[in-house]
């Protein structure tokens, strides 16, 4: 079970907007079952299998240069843990329990 958010930003598209872009990257999750997600302010969060994840990634840059974008960067970070299984949830109310 891995979790990874990923942010993709579309260079050279003369605005600094990249909601239609993020749209796009939801209606491609919303389409498969398998790996959960959830948008954040910055990115989106996605928690699943590693290849499938990967793949779903392939498939949002592929839909970013679709939309007539000639470069995409996109910063991707992986938490792939293999001693426990660890979910959006479980990290965050960690983090909650020990808030005062």
């Amino acid at each position: 079970m891995a979790i990874v958010e990923l942010t993709v930003c579309p260079l050279g598209t003369g605005t600094t907007s990249a909601s239609k872009y993020v749209a796009g990257a939801h209606e491609i999750l919303s389409s498969q079952s398998s790996v959960k997600y959830m948008l954040n302010p910055m990115g989106t969060v996605m928690e699943g299998n590693i290849d499938e994840i990967f793949s779903l990634i392939r498939k949002i840059q592929e839909d970013v240069f679709d939309k007539g974008v000639d470069r995409v960067y996109s910063i991707i970070k992986v938490d792939d843990r293999r001693d426990k299984i660890s979910t959006m949830e479980q990290k965050l109310n960690s983090v909650n329990s020990k808030l005062k």
